[in-house]
């Protein structure tokens, strides 16, 4: 035993497994290390996948609501496109009325009238095929959403308060969008 104690090639064998062992100590640290690093690599990418699908799924809703809003503000352009022209002849339509309640009594003036009446009917038409409706409400419940009250008067004895009494000036409303309020005189006590 003495013998393989001072024998070097039994030490260099020694050695060789004391570096080995050593190696290999090395190695599994390294090999541990290297797989740590990979379990928080992998982590921390499934960390960005989840934030990633989270924020994905955000901007799909976040999409679906501008969708939605398109969709409803296409609606409500179609639905009250003639909005702004009815409201720039809504003065027209008065003057031509206002035209047709003047007395005439010479023949020519008369055919003059007509063809104030005829241009008349055809903006009601096209104001009706618009869906844009006139607003006259004689005798109705004062309405501050629908009627403008210019003026009041004593409500008579039959009457009740708070009616509307006369109508200055038409209001016109396109599906039930107030385009014009009606001017109205109404009662009070």
């Amino acid at each position: 035993m003495a013998e393989e104690k001072n024998n070097p090639e039994v030490e260099e064998v020694e050695s060789i497994d004391t570096d080995q062992q050593a190696a290999d100590t090395q190695a599994e640290a390294d090999a541990q290390e290297t797989v740590e690093e990979a379990v928080s690599e992998l982590d921390q990418l499934q960390a960005d996948k989840e934030a990633l699908e989270d924020q994905v799924l955000r901007l799909q809703a976040e999409i679906a609501n501008i969708q939605r809003t398109n969709a409803r503000n296409s609606q409500l352009a179609e639905r009250y496109r003639s909005q702004r022209l009815a409201t720039s002849l809504l003065d027209v339509v008065d003057n031509l009325e206002r035209a047709l309640d003047t007395e005439i009594e010479s023949e020519d003036g008369k055919a003059l009238k007509k063809g104030v009446e005829m241009v008349l009917n055809q903006f009601q038409n096209a104001f009706q095929s618009e869906k844009i409706e006139v607003v006259d409400p004689v005798g109705q419940a004062f309405d501050p959403n629908y009627h403008q009250a210019v003026s009041v008067i004593p409500a008579e004895e039959d009457q009740d308060h708070n009616v509307v009494a006369q109508v200055l000036q038409k209001g016109y409303i396109l599906d039930e969008r107030v385009l014009r309020p009606a001017m109205v005189v109404v009662t009070e006590k």
